[in-house]
């Protein structure tokens, strides 16, 4: 075995180190990409995907080059794993991966152009002070809240009301039935504080960013809460 040093790029991620943690990236990857594509002189795009899109299978639909295609979503999925500001667009557009249209190009050539905006932007995730990285489908569970320290309760936040009153409510609900081991689970975790389920708002629930397209000004300010900068941005 040979000590090749502290981690700075692997397998196109890059790792700055501080004091804070880790910065993980892929700002070369990004670079080597759009200039493949053609893209590094492309008019930087807002969000990777407008919203209220209407991306579908239509018959009348104009294709485009399947294996293009797919070689720009393979690229653009393994880029997510650093950039989950495009994780949600890059699950739609992998749907189309067997039959692509122009549309669905279009969507692709939107999110290179998003990407010229920031093509350094990565993340820092901690947990109890401790750094860590998750990632999972769009639809996996996702929790906000932090715990201040070893005896504080764990925050869920929950922008669902149905299900912020069936937790807290202590007798049982028929529409609950399915569920019935698992929510005895939960409320054991709230009944000794390991765990409390504020509600938030659906306007402030970051997770919406990773579940469907939002406006520039939600998007934005999802990125910020997030935690997903650019440190290679000048100050």
């Amino acid at each position: 075995m040979k000590d090749l040093g502290s981690l700075k790029y692997f397998l196109g991620v890059e790792v700055t180190r501080s004091k804070h943690g880790l910065f993980l990236s892929q700002r070369k990857y990004v670079m080597d990409l759009l200039a493949n594509t053609g893209m590094l002189d492309c008019k930087p795009a807002d969000t990777p995907i407008v919203e209220n899109h209407k991306l579908g299978v239509y018959v009348d639909q104009v294709p485009t080059n399947r294996e293009r295609y797919q070689r720009l979503v393979e690229k653009l999925i393994y880029l997510s794993l650093t950039r989950p500001d495009i994780a949600y667009v890059v699950s739609v557009a992998s749907q189309f991966m067997h039959s692509p249209s122009e549309d669905h190009m279009a969507v692709v050539m939107r999110i290179l152009s998003y990407l010229k905006s920031d093509p350094g932007r990565g993340y820092f995730t901690f947990v109890g002070g401790n750094l860590v990285t998750c990632l999972g489908p769009p639809q996996s569970l996702s929790t906000e809240g932090l715990p201040k320290g070893p005896n504080a309760a764990t925050k869920l936040h929950c922008d669902n009301q149905s299900a912020f009153e069936i937790a807290n409510n202590p007798a049982q609900h028929d529409r609950t039935k399915h569920v019935e081991v698992d929510r005895h689970f939960i409320k054991e975790k709230l009944k000794h504080k390991l765990i409390s389920i504020p509600f938030v708002p659906s306007l402030e629930q970051l997770a919406d960013m990773l579940t469907h397209a939002v406006s520039k000004r939600r998007f934005e300010d999802s990125l910020d809460k997030l935690g997903i900068t650019d440190i290679y941005a000048p100050t």
